[in-house]
């Protein structure tokens, strides 16, 4: 993606189909092609006639869009968090067959949280707790210790003290096709995609 406007849609680290079964190639050309760029053209669509933010970063726009002019503050602050949050889920999935994670961050999930099995089942409760459409996040908050976080819509962590390592998405879109209203099948074979080696480094770069 462009590290500037105009934005541009990434394109995925892998097919689209490379999800299958867990995720089927119609659902992730749907979230991908279709979701994530309509959050990129609007973006780019709300800094069009405002060349001083046209220079900043996603990250950026998202931190200072309380200081933009109430036209396009809102329109920036939702698409700019739109687009970071897809961006950021579609970077931790991988269809590795690896099933839990590994380093440093499994060593200390088995610390925190007893055993990765017991992780997982009090992070599907925090995913499915999310009512309507949200995130669920893994983060390492500000005493360097892991904890849970939920988010509405397309809010993001930028602004807390959070530094997120893990991220569901349980919009209906994510899912819906392979899964209809059933949320928990689908956090369920989301842990078989999850591409910890992506969760490991973003966690290791948390703790530096």
């Amino acid at each position: 993606m462009n590290e500037h406007y105009p934005f541009v849609n990434p394109p995925l680290p892998y097919r689209c189909n490379s999800m299958e079964p867990y995720i089927s190639k119609e659902t992730m050309e749907l979230h991908h092609n279709g979701y994530l760029q309509t959050y990129i053209d609007s973006l780019n669509e709300a800094l069009a006639d405002y060349p001083e933010y046209q220079n900043l970063s996603l990250e950026q726009l998202i931190r200072y869009a309380d200081c933009m002019p109430a036209q396009i503050r809102t329109a920036v602050l939702h698409n700019a968090g739109g687009a970071y949050n897809h961006i950021f889920y579609f970077s931790l999935l991988e269809n590795n067959g690896q099933k839990a994670a590994t380093g440093t961050l499994m060593d200390t999930i088995e610390w925190q949280f007893g055993s990765f099995q017991n992780f997982q089942e009090l992070f599907t409760g925090v995913a499915l707790s999310v009512f309507g459409s949200g995130y669920a996040w893994l983060v390492l908050d500000d005493k360097n210790k892991l904890a849970f976080r939920t988010t509405d819509n397309q809010e993001t962590l930028l602004l807390s003290r959070d530094r997120p390592i893990l991220s569901i998405d349980v919009w209906e879109h994510a899912y819906y096709l392979q899964c209809h209203n059933i949320r928990e099948k689908y956090i369920k074979d989301w842990f078989c995609i999850v591409n910890w080696e992506q969760a490991e480094k973003n966690f290791c770069e948390a703790n530096a």
